[in-house]
Parts: C-alpha cells; structure tokens; sequence
C-alpha cells in the first residue's frame, strides 16, 4: 500500500482514454498534485480489474456491473464514486412502465409483450431479468437467460438479440428503419432501440411493458419531445410497475422501481487507501471542472469519444465511505447481478445429489436417468452418504452439491456447515401436515383469562416428548426467554418443576420426572399410562387436545388445526362430538389471547417447508431452474413415468421430497438458513440446545463454537462441571 502513495497508476480502457489520461497526469503535475498520476493500457475493463488485483496498475473507473465482477472475483473496492444531476445524485433507477388502465402488474408479466432498450443493457436487460429471476417469477434452466426470457414473455423487442443463438422472439416486436430494414439492430436504425425506442415500442402499442430508466417517460411526454410519435403522450397515461405488486404514478420512481442503479466508481486494490485516491482527484475537480480550465476533467468532446475516465455528465467526485462493493451496489441491484451471474459458461458439467438411504439411491438414480431423457441441465449423479450431517460435510468440501433438508437439519446445516436454501418445497395451501404452525391452546374462560405469562403451575398437555409443535419449539422458546429456567442441563426435570403437573407421553421412562407423566390416563384399563403411542388416550395432537378438552390440563401445546380437525362435528369419538372450535382461544407471544381462526398472527412458530440447501459457491438460480424445468415434466400431474412426489415405486415414504409436496418453489427474499427457518423456530431450536452438557466433561468440547450464544449463566455451570 505504501508504494500506492508515492504514484498512483490509471488503467484505461481504449486509445482515446489514454490519451485524455496522459493530458489529466500533466495537468495535474503541472499543478503539483500529488502524488503522481501514471496512465497504462488495460484495453478492457475486465483487464484492467485482473491488473489491479496483480499490481500492474492502481485505479480504474467502473460501471455497476464491473464492479461487481471486481468485488466478486477479485476483492477491489470502490473509493471515489460520481454525482450526477442533484435530482437523483450517485444514481439513477430501473423501472417497468405500463399504459394507465391495464391490469399488467409486477406479478402478472407472464406472456405479456415486452420492451427493452437493448441486450445486456442495464435499465432494459440486466436489471429487469435479474429481478424476475431473483424473485423466482424467471427460472432459466441452464442459465440460459435469454431462452427464460422468451419462454416468459409473449414476445419482446431486445435490440442485439439478433445473433444466431438467441430466440426469434426476443426480435419479434422490433420494427426497424423507415423501410424495415436492420431490424433488432442494437443502433439507432432499429426505431425501439435505447432508452426512447422501448418506450416508443409501448407508446405504439407494439409492447405491453417497457424497462427503461426513471426519467425516461418524462423526457418523452408532455411536449418535451421534439418527435412526431412522441408529440402527443402524456405522461399521466402511463404507470410504473412495484416491486410490492402495486403500480404508482410516473413521478414516484424513487419507491416504485426495479432497483437503483449504482453510479461508475473508481476502484482500487483492498490495501490501497481510498482516501489519497480521493484527495488527489478532489484537488484535480477542484482545478479541472468548469469554464476557463486548461483540462476538463468531466469532458471528452476534445477526443472525440464519449466518458473517458469519468461520465461526462458528472459534476462531482466524492469520497465513498463504506469501502465495500455491496454497500455501493445496493441490495435490489446486488441480488440482480447475483441472479445475473448464472451464465452456461460456469455452470458444472452435473449437480452432484446426497441421499442416505438404498430406498433414496434407488429414487435418485430413476431421478437422474429422467432428467436425462428430457435433456435437463445440469444432470444429477447420485452420491450416497451414512447421515444427513455426512451430506452437509460432503457438500461444505465441495465433493457433493445439493442435499434436501428438513427444519432442524436446516439449522445445522447453515449454522456448522455455512450451506444456504435454493429452492423449497411448496405444499397445498390447507395441508397442515407440512408447514404448520405450532400454538398455544386453552380453554375460553371468562373468569380466569390468564395469559402466556402466567404458565408457570399450569398444568401443561403436550403431544410427545422430543416432538415438534408440542415439545421442542413451545419447550426451546420458553427456555430461550428465560421464562424456564434449566439447573444441571436437565430439561424434562426444569419443565417438571414449571408446570404443576403434565401429560408428556415418552417413549423413555427411565429417570423421567413422574409429574410430566401425572395427567396421563393411559388406554381403557388404566394400562400403557405416558407411553408414546395411541394407547395413551393422550397421545400426539388429538390426545393433547383431548387431555384439555377434558379439564385434565389447562393450556395444549399442538398445532394450528389440531383444534379444527377435533371440534364442530369433525370427530365423532365420545369425546369430541359435542366440542365447539369457539370454546377455546390461541395464547399469543405477546401476552394477548386470540381467535382460534388468527393462528397465522398468533403462534409460537412456523414449522419450516424442507429445503434444497447448497454450498454458497453454488449457484442457486441453475438448480431452481432445473427443478422448476423437472416439475413441469414429472410433477403430480404428469404422464412420463416418473414422479418426483411419490415414493410407493421405492418401497417407501418421503424420499428425497415429502410426498405431500405439489411443487419446488424459489427462495426468493429467503437467501440464508435463518431467513428460511424465520426467528420463532430458529429461537426454539438455540432454547433446545443450550443445555447440551449432559455427560459432563464429554460433551464440553462443543461449547468452544457456541461460546458466543451462551448465556454466561450457563457458561458457569459448564466451568463448575470441569
């Protein structure tokens, strides 16, 4: 860093750069600023970054998408950025403009007709298709991007989309010159070219949907248009597309847009110190910006090109603060480039699959040889392991790819293993076998409307002991709050002493603190009392549900439909028959009560849909893009043979996907383990696992990783066990 203050070495990108950058080193020296500014040929930007990163040369001034491409793959960081106009400073924005009156919204451009300013332009490509696939309305199989594109769109005009490798529709809309000549050229002849001809391309009826930027529509309508086709739009009969599913006016683009786009920055090496890069450019705007001056900093008229070093339209230079690529990019552009990034050229030859069992090689063979058979990308091999934990270790060495996941497995996987989701399974909307909610269920009583707070001496039903809705997310939550307190490590024993007296059927009875067993009644004869099976009357969700319905308990801990599947004639057992769903509420985490409908605002967590969890290096939108690619072939509803949802051909259940899931959905804003999980569960899960000190000394290697979670309560009593 310290040879990067004596000079500092610009790398340009054309002839014409070079020389602007030789007039700009002399003027600056001449002026005696400091220090010494050197000019080097890197002939393209990808270029210079690979000279940057091995020290032939110091700075160069990027787009947005170089950028990233330099943070990504070589660490540079952005230190100096330009300012535009005042109105929208270091940036400008994407939007997707649509005629006033139609009932096109973000979530309804399927098979619409389309606009674009050009093939990998920013406003009209980059950002819109990096969008739609970052959000998971876009699935390119393969990563082939502009085949997505014509599959998704009715038809489109994308001038430059012309070669012989693209799809004849994303030409199709185009009109040409006057004579229909150069059609889906990416110049001026073609007439729905650039930031006007999208527009125009609308304006005319030709799309149903422009991308183009901001100031686009303005420019165009209300008069200050010179062109005949231009002449009479307003700029009230056009709308912008949210990306919320609203539409707002023209002039709202600040918070209704695809994404700010990021301003060209200079960018340098990590060691490099922004700040001397800075003061020298700052010094040379000082001297070298506006009328009289010898040099003109932000102008390229005397070479006879266009935004040499720096856009001619810059009228300033300042200091970037955050010196990291992501923060200057900004999320909604990020993640558009991050979804961009799927290209053919890197994707792996096949995906390689984990599987733990002869009954899931047996699936995923049949799996891989029906991929094939429809000539999907990138096909699956088949790599077997003892454990799902095995998989996770597998996929962290990068010697497997991809390993479907449930809840706590997630956890552990991200957590340990640093994977992260690439797509999901999705279930049918009133199927609560899956995703369901874990709750609180009491009894509606007037005279006694105790709260979530006031559990303690309650007499508590639960499902089973180690079960989800009833033991370990309502358990791990209370302890996760301190609301119970754990002495020796021992949770059965920490939840005996809380509650008054339990029904937690268990399949272990030994040492089992004889009050979580209390409520049990055992079957007819008083015989199999908490054991975990239907032989105690109240076991699993409806036995939970029966322990409170019949005053044995006061609070059920269950699941969202626990209550709907036993009540207002759904069960006819004795029991049951005369239950109403109204007589009894929801408690909720914050300490109100609630209807027994209001479930999904008023529970203690979500369970989480399973998920298809990947190294981070993988990329996400290739493998959702093979599985939306597979559903639509051997989803529920198909003739070809195989079924990804079913399992009966392999002799079993569940393999590979639950066969209750009816389709692969994408993560879209859920990109890491703990945004999938949600907060309750992924609170639930640490609740549980604080105590994991049973077997003393054995076991106090672990907490070396967990030190940073643990209260330091606990901590003393791991110290006091040494």
């Amino acid at each position: 860093a310290a040879l990067g203050l004596e000079r500092i070495r610009w790398c340009t990108v054309s002839e014409q750069e070079l020389s602007k950058c030789n007039d700009m080193s002399k003027a600056f020296g001449e002026a005696g600023i400091l220090p010494s500014l050197e000019c080097t040929a890197g002939g393209s930007a990808a270029n210079c970054t690979q000279m940057i990163k091995d020290d032939l040369a110091d700075a160069v001034t990027l787009d947005g998408r170089s950028i990233y491409q330099a943070g990504r793959e070589h660490g540079l960081k952005p230190v100096v950025g330009e300012v535009y106009d005042q109105e929208v400073g270091t940036s400008y924005y994407a939007v997707a403009v649509v005629k006033k009156g139609s009932n096109i919204t973000i979530n309804r451009l399927k098979d619409v007709r389309s606009c674009h300013t050009g093939i990998n332009r920013t406003a009209g490509w980059d950002v819109p298709v990096g969008y739609l696939t970052d959000s998971g309305r876009l699935a390119a199989m393969g990563c082939d991007l502009p085949k997505a594109v014509s599959d998704y769109f009715n038809a489109s005009c994308v001038p430059g989309a012309n070669g012989g490798n693209y799809p004849e529709s994303l030409c199709q809309l185009c009109k040409g010159d006057s004579a229909g000549e150069h059609k889906c050229e990416q110049n001026s002849q073609e007439q729905y070219y650039d930031y006007s001809g999208a527009f125009r391309c609308l304006a005319e009826d030709a799309g149903e949907v422009a991308f183009v930027k901001h100031s686009t529509v303005p420019e165009n309508t209300d008069g200050r248009s010179l062109f005949p086709w231009a002449r009479r739009l307003r700029s009230r009969n056009f709308q912008l597309l949210c990306r919320n599913g609203s539409t707002a006016d023209v002039s709202k683009w600040r918070t209704c847009h695809l994404a700010r786009i990021p301003a060209r920055a200079v960018v340098v090496r990590p060691d490099t110190d922004g700040t001397v890069v800075f003061q020298l450019l700052n010094q040379g705007q000082q001297r070298f910006n506006g009328v009289g001056a010898k040099f003109q900093m932000f102008d390229s008229a005397a070479y006879g090109a266009q935004n040499l070093l720096f856009r001619d339209s810059t009228t300033e230079l300042v200091a970037i603060t955050a010196q990291n690529y992501q923060a200057w990019l900004g999320d909604e552009y990020l993640h558009a480039m991050q979804a961009l990034n799927c290209s053919p050229n890197t994707l792996p030859e096949s995906l390689n699959w984990c599987v733990v069992s002869t009954e899931e090689i047996w699936k995923c063979g049949e799996m891989a040889v029906a991929f094939r058979q429809k000539n999907l990308k990138p096909e699956i091999q088949c790599i077997s392991a003892k454990t799902k934990e095995e998989c996770m270790e597998l996929i962290q060495k990068k010697e497997s790819d991809a390993v479907v996941l449930g809840g706590a497995d997630i956890y552990t996987a991200g957590k340990t293993y640093g994977l992260v989701p690439a797509a999901g399974e999705g279930y049918l909307a009133d199927d609560s076998s899956n995703a369901y909610y874990a709750v609180v269920l009491v009894k509606r009583n007037l005279s006694n409307t105790f709260t979530i707070s006031d559990l303690k001496g309650k007499k508590s039903c639960h499902t089973g002991l180690g079960r989800n809705a009833g033991w370990n997310i309502p358990i791990g939550i209370l302890i996760k709050r301190g609301i119970i307190k754990i002495r020796d490590c021992n949770i059965p024993q920490a939840v005996s002493e809380f509650f008054s007296a339990s029904c937690v059927p268990s399949a272990e009875q030994d040492n089992y603190p004889s009050k979580l067993c209390q409520l049990c009644i055992g079957d007819e004869s008083g015989n199999n009392k908490c054991s975990a099976s239907n032989q105690e009357r109240y076991y699993s969700y409806s036995g939970a549900f029966r322990c409170l319905a019949e005053n044995s308990g006061d609070v059920a801990f269950v699941k969202h439909s626990t209550v709907f599947e036993n009540t207002d004639g759904k069960n006819n057992d004795s029991w049951a028959q005369n239950l109403k769903s109204s007589d009894f509420q929801l408690l909720c985490p914050n300490g109100a009560r609630a209807e027994v409908t209001q479930f999904a605002d008023c529970h203690l967590a979500q369970v989480p849909a399973q998920a298809i969890m990947v190294h981070p290096d993988t990329n996400i939108f290739a493998v959702y893009g093979l599985l939306d690619k597979a559903q639509a072939y051997f989803g529920n509803s198909n003739e070809n043979g195989f079924k990804m949802f079913d399992s009966s051909a392999f002799q079993g259940k569940n393999l590979i996907f639950k066969d209750s899931a009816v389709e692969i959905v994408p993560v879209q804003e859920r990109r890491t383990y703990t945004e999938w999980l949600e907060s309750e569960y992924v609170e639930s899960l640490e609740g549980m696992q604080t105590p994991q000190c049973s077997g003393a000394g054995s076991k106090i290697t672990q907490y070396s990783l967990m030190a940073t979670v643990i209260p330091l309560l606990i901590l003393c009593q791991i110290q006091s066990l040494d």
